[in-house]
């Protein structure tokens, strides 16, 4: 790699840490640290030194007027313009070509199982790049839009930290606060795996406290603290196989029941085309509905599941279940009544 391509990725990489609002006031040496393990995945010193970040701070000041100044009481770095971002800043015609080769290169892999789950993400990429020859030309957002999420605090920024506590076997400490109880209360987990949802990050792991696999949303995590204990005993957790009769992200030690329901023809397409569990099964064609059948926990992103399509599926069984709905949908019936 050049180095030229080199320092554009340590500008990058500088600028993410000077703008993390959850960890402020980066050193030097965390920001050399972080470019020599985004570089060359190792931060020993060997191959980035100070003096680098130096007239990397310099640079990114002249070239690209970014407002970084050091915090004498905080001893770290920081932007004076709490918005500004690298990111802002016009991508040149070198920038273009690389993200198209990138692109490129990506299509490549897509079917590679490493990258089958996110062969979706690898075709908006594909397909926003190759719309426009400036994949950052604002005009094309005139006549195409794609799907966009409007993130309210994801806290995303989490990830790299809780991927190394799941190599490293690291327990971490982190505060929780419920969307049910609005409590926050301190956890202390071991962290296993990182799943996404419908463009929600979650966090599966073993609670010290409870001796149990609990799931936990990012976005409601705070005060994220790696520690110094490791857990060496083995916890008994595959990944493979936890999820594996549940929709979305619920998973428990419950065991999966068949679950048998009807959907008009319409609604039929949808779900032949995107199944809903990859246990789903058809059942029995009929005149104007299909029946379906699929082998699942029964979980709350079922129902909502279930309920979005309103009156254009009936479950069958089981009968907790269609009783479930039934009442839910009486409820949303008061609500509407005039």
């Amino acid at each position: 790699m050049s180095r030229i391509k080199n320092a554009q990725i340590r500008y990058r990489v500088i600028d993410r840490s000077i703008g993390n609002k959850y960890k402020p006031f980066p050193t030097k040496e965390d920001l050399r640290r972080a470019c020599e393990e985004a570089l060359y995945g190792s931060d020993n010193g060997t191959d980035i030194c100070d003096s680098t970040i130096e007239k990397d701070l310099k640079a990114m000041r002249l070239d690209f007027d970014a407002p970084i100044k050091y915090s004498k009481r905080d001893k770290g770095y920081y932007y004076e313009d709490e918005n500004y971002s690298i990111d802002q800043i016009p991508l040149s015609e070198d920038d273009i070509d690389s993200i198209r080769f990138a692109a490129q290169t990506l299509m490549q892999f897509r079917d590679v199982s490493l990258f089958k789950q996110f062969g979706f993400a690898i075709d908006k990429i594909f397909d926003r790049v190759h719309i426009s020859n400036n994949p950052t030309e604002e005009s094309v957002e005139s006549y195409v839009q794609f799907e966009t999420v409007h993130d309210s605090g994801s806290n995303n920024e989490y990830l790299p930290e809780f991927l190394k506590a799941i190599k490293e076997k690291q327990v971490v400490t982190f505060d929780y606060t419920s969307y049910i109880s609005e409590k926050t209360k301190s956890r202390k987990v071991l962290p296993l795996l990182l799943k996404e949802y419908r463009n929600r990050w979650y966090l599966i792991c073993f609670s010290i406290e409870k001796s149990k696999i609990m799931t936990f949303g990012l976005d409601r995590i705070s005060n994220l603290v790696l520690t110094e204990d490791y857990q060496t005993a083995p916890v008994d957790f595959n990944p493979d196989h936890f999820f594996e009769n549940s929709i979305g992200i619920t998973a428990n030690d419950s065991e999966p029941v068949k679950v048998i329901f009807k959907i008009d023809k319409v609604g039929s397409k949808y779900i032949e085309s995107q199944p809903l569990h990859h246990s789903q099964k058809l059942q029995k064609k009929g005149r104007k509905r299909n029946t379906f059948s699929l082998n699942v926990i029964v979980s709350e992103e079922l129902k909502r599941t279930f309920l979005s399509y309103g009156a254009q599926i009936e479950v069958l069984k089981p009968e907790a279940l269609r009783n479930e709905l039934r009442n839910i949908v009486l409820e949303m019936s008061e609500i509407y009544h005039d």
